[in-house]
Parts: structure tokens; C-alpha cells; sequence
């Protein structure tokens, strides 16, 4: 339901305490106090059959006798009489539940699934069961039990745990953090995460959203709501449970690899969320990105007046993985014509700790204007020689110079050791971020690095695919069915040769051998042509083969594969006398000297479904522990930056004499396997390892592949069912023609897409800009752009025309879906000279089916009255239309699927 009914829960105008009581220890009482001591300005009405008033309120015996409708019910009544409790509510009206009781249980029958049930008939949203409450500090209400009301701020929480929420009320209290809102979740049987980051999003009181974590129940609802608010705002989060291990022991070595925690980490990594550790960092990072959302780089200028503490800063830097930036030429003889000779002639700058004001000024403007550094961090330790507040004064004075002289100013962080209050009002009030210590500061820095790497990443613009990568699915399918059809879950050699061929991954091919005879059989031409054999043991029941001696490599002669044969047959029956074991599988034995061994793979996670592995390969892989996942679909700009996350990756390069990895196959084959993974939800695991890479590209020596049946309404439009993230919607692409036959292609948008762009939008007059925009558009940058092809497929649309011919792009409509998926937006573009000629009239056809097939109610968009073209249209297809009350020169229209 998203922020259905949420505007109430923030902004309430009466709040009725259900299970109010006078009892001191009660969270009734305690909801009731807070409510008062908050100063909550709308009515409280008291509900509980026992009483007739409470600390002089008066009190009704229940719901139904409240004389006015609530906006909020807080409910701390015992478990077995929420669920009744719940529907009073709902038939009420009242729009919001806040479910402070615990222990209603879980699935179905239970007393949450009960009380689910009856709000959802009604439209009532429920907070918890089993939860803090809620505090909105600017609204003064505090409908929670928490030991105090926080002072109105702009930080959004968002918390699983009602101890942690409390905790971070109180840790922030003591340094003077305020927030707009804070949630406690708890069991979350209908508001989630999801739900509150699209209201934070959106909401102008909230500068930043803070989560902690402990599960997450609906990963794509997750990811789409995370995606969408980490566009708007920073979002960081906390998630416990860093160390805990998998309850179940993994088939490959890449499920091994792929930790319960890891896998969330890539998850929060690709929403484009900024994790923290603990709440000290959070806090940290709160502060930074308070102040600064915007960074060119991550080359640090260190300035200070003590020498120690600068040093001290540097380690940190390059702990974090920060750089610390050269100083260039031309400033260092800036800083040698104003500063003393004293001063340390390098990066940090320290110029002594006899430092003045004015040196301190003086040393920041000529650090600011250098091109060979991305912020500064000016730090301070006091001393008798000079006056820390009025060196504070003065960084902020060159920072007003340094705003008023460029359009991004350079970040400015300052660190005063022993900062007092005077100080921290001083660089409050210029919005300059401050901290207590040098780890504090470099910290805060490092966070605005990777909130700017991670909003980087969601704008970035992937290279495209080569055209010669055609995957073929049809090849696929009747391999899978078959190997389901036999109850089967492992493919044998032959078949994963069948599959990956299908895709264009390169593996080592196989054949089948029941007996060493056969195995000699089968590897008489590789050995006539000098290719030796390897041959591993084929068993359904033996996962590692070389744990058995089940691996026979460099087999030069007939009489070695039989002798191999015969003993790896033995060896396996002697090590697993139960395993069904069906033969062999000879392979020509792959040499490559100077390659690199990598495992590039697919685990399954019980949460986010699947999930790409990449990491140094080899029989060692688990001890090594090099990897790094990723949320499927890639694109080569994702795959490029999952390889750049390894230690492995730092051996791809040409090193003495060992040339270069073709890393651009290993980014291909990273993709390749991702779409495999996005057509066929039945793959479960996919191990490739090792995977030789050098400079003549990329192969498979060993690949293994686990399948499991799927509904068969899970096969199809909707994508894999089982991503995390909505792949691209292949079965939308159509092939279409003109009223003129002009042959033209309809098909999703994808990130890649944006070159097509700014040719197409200089092929349509300024007059149709404006019709389409509301307004003049001149800025057709690439923040203006990827506002149309970076989309998330599970919340909007938009489908492009392409001339088949050419290429050129002709036409896009766009489909956007409202918070509860019930109505989309949408909005169309043509080329100016292809009018009349239908593309319009397609193009609208195509969403209103897509809409229709998504379960949309509605779409609606905003036309202006003078645009004659696109209102006749829309009453060919039968859209009403209505004045727009809030824009006089405009018409809503709408249409009714």
C-alpha cells in the first residue's frame, strides 16, 4: 500500500490511546505522558472498559464511543484483544494503527495475521505490532514509550529494534541531533521499510534517512523504495548481525562465499545506500552529509597546526581508502611566497603551531583554488600561541569566499581538538561540518566519498553490449525441462555445455564416458592432435570432485585416461560406497601459463534471490576468501565495479612479464551469466571455477549448474520472479510499422540508451518541448537525461520508437505508477516531423496494454489546453477529461483499465 494514509500518521490532528491507564508502569501510561509532555496540540481521547477517566482525561469504554474519528489510534492492549481491537479502529475510519503490543504471533491464523486482515479491509495502516511508536518531534507528537521527547531536526529513523530506536533517541539527545520523524517498525505487519522511505523521500522535513536493519521481508519492495529515495536524499543504514553464519552449508563454492551479511552489503551497496558500522559513524556521517551532498573527487588537502595529528589523519585516510591529494606547482609556491618557512612543504599542510587567523586563511584560500585536491580539511589543536575560535572565524570567512566564487563550492571539513561550543556554533551556523577528532573527520569525508561513488552509480550510463551477443533461449528451455523432467537438480557436463554455448560463455567442452573404455573412446582425437585429457568423476551425490580424487589432469596417452579412468572410479566408490555415480566426463585439458584463475558464479539467497559472485578462483577459493557479490542484472558498468571490489583485480594488469587480462571479457562473461540467470528463474547455483583469464579472453575449466522447479505463472512477463531487482522486460520489445510502412521497434528503455537522446530531442520543435514539459527546455545534460533511461521497470516504464533502419530514436512514452501501484502517470514525445503518420497513437496503445497487464486501475496524465493534438487523442481512446483545479491552462485526463 506504500504511503496510502500516511500523511495522517505524521501529521495527526487527534490521537486516541487505546489501553490507556493510570498504572505507572503500563505503556498506556507512558503513551499518555508523552503525548502531554510533547505538547501535542490536537484532541487525545482515552479508550479503556475499565476506567471513566484517567489523570482527569476523560475515558470511553470503547472505540465505537469516541464522539470524533482519530487520526491515530496507539493500541497497548493485551495481544488477544488487538485483532478486535484492530477492526473497532478500522470500522471507526481512523486512518493509522500504531500496534504497540507484543507477542501476536506470526503466519497464518495467528493473531497478526488476523489483525492484518481486518485493517486492510478498511484501508487502516498499521505500525508494528510489537513496537517503540512513533515520534514526529516538529508535530509534537510523541506516540510512543520512550524515555523522551528529541528535539525537532531533520533526520528520518527508521528502526526494527524499539530498544535501538530508544538508544539513538537518547545518544542523540546528549549531542543536540533532532529529527523529523522517528519510526519503530517492529513486526512490521503492513508499514515496512519500503513503505517509509517512499514518505521520507518526498517529505521536504527530512534531509536524511537513517535505517536499522535487522531483515527484510520483501526484497524487491526493499530495493525499488531504496533506489527511489537514494536518488532524492542521503539514506544510511546500520545492519546487525555482521558476523552471524549461514544456517545451512553451502553446494558451491560461490553459495560458500556468499554470507547471509555479504549478500545484504551488495544489496544496500546497488540501492545506492551509504552503510555504517555503528552509531558513532552514523552520526558521523548524519553530520557530513547535513552540510555537503556534493564532491568532485576523493583527493584530500590535510591543513593543520600540529604536525601529529596530521599524520594521524593521513593513516586514517589511507586505512579508509581516501587519497591524499599532491600539491600542485603553481600552490606550493603560493603557499611559500604567504606562509613562514617553517611550514612543511608538503600534504598535510602544517604551518606550526604558532598559527594565527590569518595564516589560517591565507593557507585556505591558496588550498582551495589548487585543481589537484577535492576538499580540504583544516584541523586545530590548541594552544597558547594563537586563538582557536578566531581561527575558526576565519575558515569561515574563506568559506563564504570559496561559495560566492564557485557554483560547487569545494568541501570544507574542520577538526578543532578540545572543540568548545563556541567553536561548534561558529561552524554550525556556516554549515561547515565539524568533529571532535581526526578519525571523526576523515570519516565524515570518506562518507561523502561513497555517498557521491553511490549516486554516481545509480546516474551512471553503461557501455552497450556488442551486437554480435545474441542469447538464445529457446535453446535452453528444453534442456532445463528435461533435466526437471528426470527429478533431477545438478545438469550433467554436456548439457552445461548446451547452456552456456546458448549465452556465448566460454567453457571447456565435454563428453560423456560410462566406463574408461568409453573414456578412451572419447579422448582419442584430442590426444591425436596433442591435446591431453582431463577426466572428473560425474556424480549427482559428489559436489567436489577433487575431495575424492575424483580430477585426473594432463592425461597424454590412451593408456594414462584408462589407467585414470579405472582409479577415479575406484577412489570414488571407495569414498562415497552410496553415491550414484553415472561415469565421467573427459575434457581437453586447457593450458594457459600466465592466466589468472577467477570464479565468477550465482548463489541463491533466501532473501534477494539471486546473487553474482566474482572473486579469485582455484581449489582454495573458501581459504583465500577474495570475492564480491552483486544484485543481478548487470550491465558492464556494474560488472566492472563488482571485479574493481576484489584483490584479484589488482593482478588483471600487466605485471613483469605477464600481459594484461582481457578484462573486458571478464565483464561480458559477468553480464552473460546475469541474463542466463534473468530468462530462467530455475537456476538455483551456477559455479564457474576456475575461469582462466589472460589476454586472449576467458574460459570455463569447470562449471556446475543447480536447477529447481518454478511455477509456471512465474515464467514470463513479469521477469525473474526472483530478483531483487526488475530486470529489463525483454518480452515488451515489438516490432511495429507505420501508417506509411516505416518498420519501427517498441521496446523498454534501458540506462545504456542515453546517446539516443539529445539527437531526438533536437528533432523536436521548442514548441513541443513546451507543450510536453510545462515549460521551455534548453538543458539536456546528462543529469536532465538520466532521469528518462535510469528507470526501475517495477514502478514505471518507458518505451522507445526506433526507426529499424537507422537506429534513431523517433518517439518515447513514459508511465510512471503512484505510491500504491494503483494509477500511472504518463506522458508522450514524438519527433516533430513524424506526426500524423501513427507513431503517437502506437506508442499509446503499447502503455495503456502495459499498464493493463501490470494491474494498474488507472492512468492519468496533465495536458495543456492548448495542445490540441494530444487531447484529440486521448478521446479517441476514451479518456475523460477535467479541468485542472490547481492549473487553469491545463486538463487532467484519464483513462479507466
Amino acid at each position: 500500500m506504500s504511503t496510502y494514509q500516511l500523511q495522517s500518521l505524521f501529521a495527526p490532528r487527534s490521537v486516541a490511546v487505546v489501553g490507556a491507564s493510570p498504572r505507572q508502569t503500563s505503556s498506556g501510561r507512558a503513551i499518555i505522558e508523552n503525548l502531554r509532555r510533547a505538547g501535542f496540540p490536537g484532541a487525545v481521547h482515552l479508550v479503556n472498559p475499565h476506567y471513566d477517566e484517567i489523570e482527569g482525561v476523560r475515558a470511553v469504554k470503547s472505540y465505537e464511543e469516541l464522539p470524533d474519528i482519530p487520526d491515530v489510534a496507539a493500541i497497548a492492549v493485551p495481544p488477544l484483544a488487538v485483532p478486535d481491537t484492530v477492526a473497532a479502529v478500522a470500522r471507526k475510519g481512523t486512518a493509522a494503527a500504531i500496534i504497540i503490543t507484543a507477542g501476536l504471533g506470526h503466519g497464518p491464523g495467528s493473531l497478526a495475521e488476523r489483525s492484518t486482515r481486518a485493517a486492510r479491509e478498511a484501508g487502516l495502516r498499521l505500525v508494528g505490532p510489537n513496537c517503540l511508536g512513533v515520534l514526529v518531534p516538529q508535530a509534537k507528537l510523541n506516540a510512543s514509550f520512550a524515555a523522551s521527547t528529541p528535539p525537532p531536526g531533520d533526520l528520518a529513523l527508521i528502526s526494527q529494534s524499539g530498544a535501538i530506536a530508544t538508544g539513538l533517541v537518547e545518544w542523540a539527545a546528549v549531542r543536540g541531533v533532532g529529527f523529523s520523524s522517528i519510526v519503530s517498525i517492529g513486526d512490521s505487519i503492513d508499514v515496512d521499510f519500503a513503505d517509509l522511505l517512499d514518505y521520507f523521500a518526498m517529505d521536504r522535513a527530512t534531509r536524511a534517512i537513517l535505517l536499522y536493519v535487522e531483515s527484510i521481508r520483501d526484497a524487491r519492495k526493499f530495493m525499488s523504495a531504496a533506489r527511489a529515495a537514494a536518488r532524492a536524499k542521503p539514506v544510511l543504514v546500520i545492519k546487525s548481525g555482521r558476523h552471524a553464519q549461514g544456517a545451512k552449508a553451502a553446494l558451491t563454492h560461490t553459495g560458500a562465499l556468499a554470507g547471509s551479511d555479504a549478500v545484504y552489503d551488495a544489496a544496500f551497496r546497488r540501492a545506492g545506500l551509504l552503510r555504517v558500522i555503528d552509531l558513532d559513524e552514523l552520526f558521523a556521517a548524519s553530520e557530513t552529509l547535513g552540510h555537503l551532498t556534493a564532491l568532485g573527487g576523493k583527493r584530500l588537502a590535510i591543513l593543520t597546526n600540529g604536525g601529529g595529528v596530521g599524520v594521524l589523519a593521513v593513516d586514517r585516510l589511507v586505512d579508509l581508502g581516501g587519497e591524499l591529494a599532491a600539491i600542485s606547482p603553481d600552490t606550493m609556491q603560493k603557499l611559500d611566497a604567504a606562509l613562514p618557512p617553517i611550514w612543511s612543504h608538503a600534504n598535510p599542510a602544517d604551518i606550526a603551531g604558532d598559527a594565527d587567523a590569518a595564516r589560517y586563511a591565507v593557507a585556505l584560500e591558496i588550498l582551495l583554488d589548487d585543481p589537484a585536491n577535492d576538499a580540504v580539511l583544516v584541523m586545530n589543536v590548541p594552544t597558547a600561541l594563537a586563538s582557536p575560535a578566531d581561527a575558526a572565524k576565519s575558515v569561515v570567512a574563506i568559506a563564504d569566499k570559496n561559495r560566492a566564487k564557485r557554483s560547487l563550492p569545494k568541501p570544507i571539513f574542520a577538526m578543532w581538538i578540545g572543540q568548545s561550543d563556541a567553536s561548534a556554533k561558529v561552524f554550525e551556523e556556516a554549515r561547515i561540518p565539524s568533529y571532535a577528532t581526526e578519525t571523526a573527520a576523515v570519516f565524515g569525508f570518506t562518507h561523502l566519498v561513497r555517498y557521491q561513488e553511490a549516486r554516481n552509480l545509480l546516474m551512471a550510463v553503461p557501455p552497450s553490449l556488442p551486437q554480435d551477443f545474441a542469447p538464445k533461449p529457446d535453446v535452453v528451455r528444453p534442456v532445463l525441462d528435461a533435466v526437471l523432467g528426470e527429478k533431477r537438480t545438478w545438469l550433467d557436463p554436456v548439457e552445461l555445455s548446451q547452456v552456456f554455448s546458448a549465452y556465448d560463455i566460454p567453457v571447456t567442452p565435454a563428453l560423456l564416458a560410462r566406463n574408461a573404455d568409453e573414456a578412451v573412446a572419447a579422448a582419442k582425437s584430442y590426444l591425436a592432435n596433442g591435446v591431453p585429457i582431463v577426466l572428473k568423476i560425474q556424480s549427482p551425490d559428489i559436489v567436489h570432485k577433487s575431495e575424492v580424487g575424483g580430477v585426473q589432469l594432463d592425461l597424454a596417452t590412451e593408456n594414462a585416461v584408462r589407467e585414470a579412468a579405472q582409479n577415479i572410479l575406484r577412489k570414488a566408490r571407495e569414498a562415497k560406497p552410496t553415491a550414484r555415480i553415472t561415469g565421467l566426463a573427459v575434457f581437453p585439458m586447457i593450458v594457459r601459463p600466465k592466466a589468472r584463475e577467477l570464479i565468477v558464479g550465482v548463489a541463491d539467497d533466501p532473501t534477494f534471490g539471486p546473487v553474482i559472485g566474482f572473486g579469485q578462483g582455484g581449489t582454495a577459493v573458501e581459504v583465500i576468501s577474495d570475492k564480491a557479490l552483486a544484485l543481478p542484472p548487470l550491465d558492464l558498468e556494474l560488472a566492472r565495479g563488482l571485479i574493481a571490489r576484489t584483490r584479484v583485480s589488482r593482478i588483471l594488469k600487466a605485471y613483469r612479464n605477464v600481459p594484461a587480462a582481457d578484462e573486458r571479457a571478464i565483464e561480458l562473461l559477468l553480464v552473460k551469466l546475469s541474463q542466463l540467470v534473468a530468462d530462467f528463474p530455475e537456476i538455483r547455483e551456477i559455479d564457474l571455477n576456475p575461469v582462466l583469464a589472460d589476454e586472449t579472453g576467458v574460459i570455463a575449466v569447470d562449471a556446475r549448474m543447480s536447477i529447481a522447479p518454478v511455477q509456471e505463472l512465474q515464467r514470463g512477463h513479469r521477469g525473474n520472479p526472483r530478483f531483487a531487482i526488475r530486470p529489463y522486460p525483454t518480452e515488451w520489445v515489438r516490432h511495429m510499422q507505420l501508417r506509411d510502412g516505416t518498420a519501427i521497434l517498441i521496446r523498454p528503455v534501458r540506462p545504456e540508451d542515453e546517446p539516443l537522446y539529445p539527437p531526438f530531442f533536437a528533432a523536436v520543435s521548442p514548441e513541443d518541448l513546451r507543450l510536453r514539459f510545462f515549460a521551455p527546455v534548453k538543458d539536456f545534460s546528462h543529469t536532465f537525461i538520466a532521469r528518462f533511461t535510469q528507470i526501475d521497470y517495477a514502478r514505471a516504464m518507458a518505451f522507445l520508437a526506433l526507426d529499424e533502419a537507422s537506429g534513431a530514436m523517433l518517439g518515447v512514452v513514459r508511465l510512471h505508477s503512484d505510491a500504491e501501484y494503483r494509477n500511472g502517470e504518463y506522458a508522450v514525445l514524438i519527433r516533430s516531423d513524424l506526426k500524423s503518420r501513427g507513431l503517437g497513437w502506437l506508442l499509446m496503445q503499447t502503455i495503456i496494454e502495459y499498464a493493463r497487464s501490470e494491474g494498474l486501475g488507472t492512468i492519468s496524465g496533465q495536458v495543456l489546453r492548448e495542445n490540441v493534438t494530444m487531447l484529440q487523442m486521448c478521446r479517441e481512446f476514451g479518456f475523460r477529461i477535467e479541468p485542472d483545479p490547481q492549473e487553469p491552462s491545463a486538463v487532467l485526463v484519464r483513462y479507466a483499465l
